[in-house]
C-alpha cells in the first residue's frame, strides 16, 4: 500500500488557506445565483410585460415563470456533464468555466431586443439563454461545496462547506437589491423600458471580478490524491485492465440510495426558498396589489438574516450533528408555512418582512448542513458526480415547479392556502427522508466506501452506499 500523504494524516491547510478557497468559492457562487436569481426576480415582475404582452396577468406571469423553470430543466444535464469531468480532471477548471458560462448569459439577456421589438423571437432567445444558465449552475453547486469540502477539516465541514451556501441568499440580496434600488429611483415606465437591462449587464463587471478570485484557488488535494491512486492502480492491473465506468455510472450503480436521499433532503428546501423569495413577489404586487418595492424589500431583508444565519446553522450542525439542524429547519416549516401567508395578507410591510424573515431563518437551517451532508455521503472519485445529481434532480422537481404550481393554484383557488399546503408536503417529504438517513457528521472525506470487488477500500462509515 501507499504511504500515506500528509492528507491522510490528518493535516489540514490552515485558517488562512481554507480563508482563501472559502473565499473563492463564495464570491463565485454569489455572483452566479445573483444571475440565476436575478432572472426570478425580473420573471415575476417585468417578463411577463416584456416577453409575454397578450396575456393577462397571472397567465403572462404563469408564461414567465414557465421559461424560468427551463434553466432548472437543464441543470441536471449540466450536473451530468460537469461532474463527470470534475470527477475526472479536477473542480477547479469546471468552476471556471461555469462562472463563465453563467455570466455571460446572464450579459447578453441584458442586451435581448424584447417581444415588441421581435415578436416570438424574442422569448424563444430568452429561453435559449435560460437554458445556458440552468446548464452552468448545475455543475457549480457540486464544485463550489465540494472544493471547500475538501479542503477542509472533517471537525468544522459543516461550517466551512456552508459558506459557498451562503453565495445562494448573497446573490438573492445581491439582485433583489440592485431591482429595489432601480424600482426606488425609476419610474415603472423608465424600469420596463430600459432599466430592467442594467443588473443583468452589471453581470459582465461580476464575473470578471469573479473569475479574478476563483483562478488562483488550488486544486481539492482530495482530488488529486484519488486521481494519484486511480493512475496507480491502472499502472499496476496493466493494458488488460477492465475500462473503468463513468462517474455517473458508478454512483446510480453502487450509491443510489445516496442519490435519493439528496434528492428528498434537497425537496422542501428548495420549494419553500423559491415561494418565499420568487412567489411572494407575484403574490404581493399581484395577488395584494401592493407595490414591489414592498415584496422586493422584504425579500432584501430576509435575504441578508438568511445569509448571516447560514453558516450557524452550518457550525451547529458540527455539533449536534447533520439530520438534527435539518429537521429544525423542515418541521419548522411545515406549521410556518400556513402562518406566512396569514401574515403576508395582513399587507403591513413589517409583518410582511417578518413572515419572508422567519422562514429563510428556518429554511436555513435546511440549506446550511446540507453541502456537507450530501457531500460526506458519496467518495472522492464519485462525489462530484454524486452531489450534482442528487441536488439538480430535486431542484427540477422543487425548485422549476414551485413557482409554476403556486401560481397556478393561486390562480385557481384564489387563496394561498392551498399554497401553503404544498409547502407543507414537501418539507414532510424532507423530513420522512432526513429521519431514515444515517447520520454523517464526522465522516471523513478521504474514506472509501466498500463498493464490490474492492478489497482496498475502508471499511464504510456512516453514509449511505450500497
Amino acid at each position: 500500500m501507499a504511504a500515506a500523504t500528509p492528507r491522510a494524516q490528518g493535516k489540514t491547510p490552515g485558517r488562512p488557506g481554507i480563508a482563501r478557497i472559502i473565499s473563492a468559492s463564495l464570491i463565485g457562487t454569489t455572483i452566479e445565483w445573483y444571475d440565476f436569481f436575478l432572472y426570478g426576480s425580473a420573471a415575476a415582475l417585468v417578463f411577463n410585460t416584456l416577453f409575454f404582452p397578450d396575456s393577462d396577468p397571472l397567465v403572462g406571469t404563469l408564461l414567465s415563470f414557465l421559461t424560468y423553470a427551463v434553466g432548472f430543466a437543464a441543470r441536471p444535464l449540466g450536473g451530468v456533464v460537469f461532474g463527470h469531468y470534475g470527477d475526472r480532471i479536477g473542480r477547479k477548471k469546471l468552476l471556471v468555466l461555469s462562472l463563465m458560462m453563467m455570466g455571460g448569459a446572464t450579459f447578453a439577456m441584458g442586451l435581448l431586443p424584447t417581444h415588441a421589438t421581435l415578436g416570438v423571437g424574442a422569448p424563444i432567445l430568452l429561453t435559449v439563454l435560460r437554458l445556458i444558465q440552468g446548464f452552468a449552475l448545475g455543475g457549480e453547486w457540486g464544485g463550489a461545496v465540494l472544493i471547500v469540502s475538501e479542503h477542509g477539516d472533517d471537525k468544522n465541514r459543516g461550517f466551512w462547506a456552508s459558506w459557498p451556501q451562503a453565495g445562494a441568499p448573497g446573490g438573492n440580496l445581491l439582485a433583489t437589491g440592485v431591482l429595489a434600488l432601480l424600482a426606488a429611483v425609476q419610474s415603472d415606465e423608465a424600469f420596463l423600458a430600459w432599466g430592467w437591462r442594467i443588473p443583468f449587464l452589471l453581470s459582465g463587471v461580476l464575473v470578471i471580478i469573479g473569475l479574478w478570485i476563483r483562478v488562483s484557488v488550488s486544486e481539492s488535494p482530495l482530488f488529486l490524491e484519488a486521481q494519484a491512486r486511480a493512475q496507480a492502480e491502472a499502472a499496476k492491473a496493466g493494458p488488460a485492465a477492465a475500462k473503468q465506468d463513468a462517474p455517473v455510472v458508478e454512483v446510480f450503480r453502487h450509491n443510489w440510495r445516496g442519490v435519493l436521499t439528496a434528492i428528498g433532503t434537497r425537496l422542501g428546501e428548495n420549494v419553500s426558498y423559491y415561494i418565499l423569495t420568487a412567489f411572494v413577489l407575484v403574490y404581493v404586487t399581484v395577488h395584494l396589489e401592493l407595490p414591489k418595492s414592498t415584496a422586493l424589500n422584504a425579500v432584501l431583508i430576509g435575504s441578508a438574516v438568511h445569509f448571516v444565519t447560514i453558516p450557524l446553522w452550518g457550525a451547529l450542525s458540527d455539533r449536534i450533528g447533520r439530520r438534527p439542524v435539518t429537521l429544525i429547519g423542515s418541521i419548522g416549516m411545515a406549521a410556518w408555512a400556513f402562518a406566512f401567508f396569514a401574515l403576508v395578507d395582513s399587507k403591513s410591510f413589517a409583518v410582511i418582512t417578518l413572515a419572508v424573515t422567519v422562514g429563510l431563518l428556518l429554511h436555513g437551517a435546511m440549506y446550511g448542513p446540507q453541502a456537507a451532508f450530501i457531500s460526506e455521503m458519496f467518495d472522492t472519485k464519485v462525489r462530484y458526480s454524486g452531489a450534482s445529481m442528487g441536488s439538480q434532480l430535486a431542484s427540477i422537481i422543487g425548485g422549476a415547479l414551485a413557482p409554476i404550481i403556486a401560481v397556478e393554484l393561486l390562480k385557481d383557488f384564489g387563496s394561498a392556502t392551498p399554497v401553503a399546503l404544498y409547502v407543507c408536503v414537501t418539507v414532510v417529504i424532507t423530513t420522512l427522508t432526513v429521519l431514515v438517513a444515517k447520520e454523517t457528521r464526522g465522516r471523513s472525506l478521504a474514506e472509501r466506501s466498500a463498493a464490490p470487488g474492492d478489497s482496498s477500500a475502508a471499511a464504510p462509515s456512516a453514509t449511505i452506499s450500497t
